[in-house]
């Protein structure tokens, strides 16, 4: 099972931009996808989660509002659309996959899930 994260890059405060993950080893549907980030000297943190089942999503709290995750199960990709970027954006970003169904306690541990992507890094900065 192979993660490949992609779409980082510089950008400026209040910008946009769109993250994405192609999963290949394994078919999408079937499995939770979820996005985290980690900041240098940070713990890796929980930003966002599609369940397997399209209609349940979590978003951390510093997020909610500005970044959206969506997955198409036919290209076997999941996104992250960010809006209204700010400097505490700033962090290597990694997508990973579990199989199970996950709920509002769990999703954001990294211990819930079994494949991670290489990361991307997003800075954000004038």
């Amino acid at each position: 099972v192979q993660l490949q994260a992609s779409g980082g890059g510089l950008v400026q405060p209040g910008d946009s931009l769109r993250l994405s993950c192609a999963v290949s080893g394994h078919t999408l549907d079937g499995y939770g996808i979820a996005w985290f980030r980690q900041a240098p000297g940070k713990e890796r943190e929980g930003v966002a989660y599609a369940s397997i089942h399209i209609g349940r999503k979590f978003y951390a709290s510093s997020v909610k509002g500005r970044f959206t995750v969506s997955r198409d199960n036919a290209r076997n990709t999941a996104y992250l659309q960010m809006n209204s970027l700010q400097r505490d954006d700033t962090a290597v970003y990694y997508c990973a996959t579990t199989p199970r169904s996950l709920i509002l306690s769990s999703w954001s541990s990294v211990d819930s899930y079994t494949d991670w992507g290489q990361g991307t890094l997003v800075t954000v900065s004038s």
